[in-house]
């Protein structure tokens, strides 16, 4: 793993907490009141040094119950048992992470390696904490841009450590701490307050103003949020892309959780140790609507998902083979700001399998890391200039 930074992310980001922070309620739109009369309010984010923006969604805090029961009619072994759990305030992207976003951050990969030969912004075992890897170059881009790739299309076929390198890109840039989801908030922002199937109820004919999914997407995934909104105001919570969590899958669902409750959400983390199987949820525009429900899980499957890549190792960033085209991500950001040792486990792979592929793309040349602060954004903005 990284070395510890030697400044805490959570103290450095303290000036940023009023992002998203209101002292009066907003005359419409959604909110959420806080303990001490203030109010979670929608924000817009822009990615430093370029005009890309994105909105985040605050969702209230509450308990539910992770996922399915036994005796419901789509249940599925790995769905269950059902645990209870409390969840804390958090803002939750308003849609998919959009592909203007995502080439943003592909876009490092050319940049650091720029940096490296001006010999500016070097990485070294002082800054190697705050540091990411950008995905190398996709080696067949007709694969996974065949179905498009344009702004407002949702990004796929990255890996689960691509995923985590870019909200960890994005936060030492932004100073926020945005990262992916455990599985338990997941569920809980798709469901908005339902114990149903889907966020709309368990009647799957509607699921045509909810989601693009197999029967209506012929041409591919569809632009982010161009479906109904799910109470909470989320878009595209089913369907479109399947969105990367955290968790390490488990084909007996949640025994893991029955003995040691985690109590909260956030805590509901079983961190890999391999590369696969690890969870995404939501189904795809590939899938059918029992795969869209809000508690079904998707194993990720590195052999399947990697069998047409040429390299060795396998590329630690993208996925070559279907259903790769369907996986993508979403941004949360808790309402409190974590600590330094658990932010950390969300930016970083766990799994040592995967570390080790890193770093022998690394010392082979065919990747490297890149020094990310917020003064980033401008400096790779006036490389491009």
């Amino acid at each position: 793993m990284l070395a510890c930074s030697t400044v805490s992310f959570a103290d450095a980001t303290a000036t940023k907490s009023s992002l998203g922070i209101a002292t009066e309620k907003p005359a419409e739109g959604p909110s959420v009141a806080l303990e001490d009369g203030t109010f979670m309010v929608p924000y817009t984010q822009r990615i430093p040094g370029t005009d890309i923006q994105f909105e985040m969604i605050p969702v209230p805090g509450g308990a539910f119950t992770l996922g399915t029961p036994e005796d419901a009619e789509d249940f599925v072994d790995d769905e269950g048992p059902t645990i209870p759990l409390k969840v804390k305030p958090m803002w939750v992207a308003k849609t998919e992470t959009r592909w203007d976003m995502y080439k943003e951050y592909m876009r490092m990969y050319g940049v650091f390696k720029e940096f490296e030969s001006q010999g500016i912004r070097l990485v070294d075992e002082s800054n190697m904490a705050d540091a990411v890897t950008a995905p190398t170059e996709l080696y067949d881009p007709s694969f996974t841009f065949e179905y498009g790739s344009k702004a407002t299309q949702p990004a796929v076929t990255m890996t689960q450590y691509a995923a985590q390198q870019f909200t960890k890109w994005l936060a030492r840039m932004t100073g926020v701490q945005y990262r992916l989801p455990t599985e338990a908030e997941w569920e809980y922002a798709a469901r908005a307050g339902t114990t149903t199937a889907y966020s709309w109820g368990d009647d799957p004919d509607e699921i045509e103003d909810y989601a693009w999914y197999f029967d209506n997407s012929l041409d591919g995934p569809g632009d982010v949020g161009s479906k109904k909104p799910n109470a909470f105001g989320l878009h595209d919570m089913h369907g479109n892309a399947a969105e990367w969590t955290v968790n390490e899958y488990t084909e007996d669902g949640y025994e893991w959780m029955k003995e040691t409750n985690p109590g909260d959400a956030t805590s509901a983390t079983r961190w890999p140790e391999n590369p696969y199987p690890c969870v995404a949820r939501g189904g795809s525009w590939e899938m059918d609507p029992p795969d869209l429900r809000s508690a079904a899980r998707l194993a990720s499957d590195d052999e399947e998902w990697k069998s047409e890549d040429p390299n060795f190792p396998r590329s630690p960033w993208w996925f070559t083979s279907d259903p790769s085209r369907g996986v993508g991500f979403r941004l949360f950001r808790s309402l409190e700001s974590l600590p330094d040792e658990t932010i950390s486990k969300f930016w970083e792979a766990s799994s040592q399998e995967t570390l080790d592929d890193v770093e022998s793309r690394v010392s082979e040349g065919r990747s490297g890391y890149g020094y990310v602060d917020e003064e980033l954004g401008e400096a790779a903005k006036q490389l491009g200039e």
